[in-house]
């Protein structure tokens, strides 16, 4: 698998527990303190037990100086596009250009459907992710605009998903629970192969990675051949 030749990057992947709120942003905050880059959230507005996942963003911004954030991944079918971009507009140019886009065309539909939302097929759910980036990306050119160039990350996982990840995504945020470390480089390959064939250079889409902690002692000498042996842009362990 090649080096797609941009720093390696960690970060942290929390759980937004509406029932430990103060700790949820005190580990974002600790992200920050250790040195790390980023720190994401899961967004699952149908879930109960969760908090909303841009006002909690919200909230770690205004209480962090260096840190960016951004949603792992934000919920297309329960996020209207526009107005899910003037979101994280607004934060970008609350917090000086500390915010990034993950979004996902959307999964568990019962729940998405209990919530109002719609529930699509796959293949609408893919149609309106790509519809959903473009109107996204056109929000920021009309205004309010971020103050740096957001970066669309993918959480993609079919043929078809990172297909579109190669054509217009400017990440691929993948979690190891869905793609193992065994298939990341027939994974990569594919969105390079879109990326090529859209007339990209494949290094323009970043790839990231959601890998579950383990008490293994061989534990951190995996995660160090994975990160290094090509080196993957962005590493996020759950918390």
């Amino acid at each position: 698998m090649p080096d797609y030749g941009q720093d390696l990057q960690f970060g942290t992947f929390l759980t937004p527990d509406a029932a430990q709120p103060d700790r949820v942003v005190e580990l974002a905050l600790l992200t920050e303190a250790a040195g790390l880059e980023l720190a994401t959230v899961q967004d699952h507005p149908y879930q109960k037990r969760f908090l909303d996942a841009w006002a909690l963003l919200a909230t770690v911004l205004a209480r962090s100086s260096t840190l960016r954030v951004t949603t792992n991944v934000s919920n297309l079918p329960l996020r209207p596009p526009y107005v899910l971009a003037k979101t994280v507009a607004s934060l970008d140019v609350l917090s000086r250009g500390r915010v990034e886009l993950g979004i996902g065309a959307g999964a568990f539909w019962d729940a998405i459907a209990a919530a109002g939302g719609p529930r699509r097929t796959p293949g609408e759910a893919l149609a309106a992710l790509d519809e959903g980036i473009e109107v996204i990306r056109r929000a920021w050119r009309s205004g309010p605009a971020p103050v740096h160039d957001v970066e669309v990350w993918i959480g993609a996982i079919g043929p078809k998903m990172l297909a579109l990840t190669g054509r217009v995504g400017d990440g691929w945020l993948p979690s190891q629970s869905y793609v193992p470390p065994e298939d990341l480089a027939e994974r990569n390959a594919r969105i390079d192969d879109a990326a090529l064939a859209a007339g990209r250079d494949p290094s323009a889409v970043r790839r990231l990675y959601n890998v579950n902690p383990s008490d293994d002692p061989a534990w951190p000498e995996w995660l160090a051949e994975l990160t290094l042996t090509p080196r993957h842009q962005h590493v996020h362990p759950r918390r």
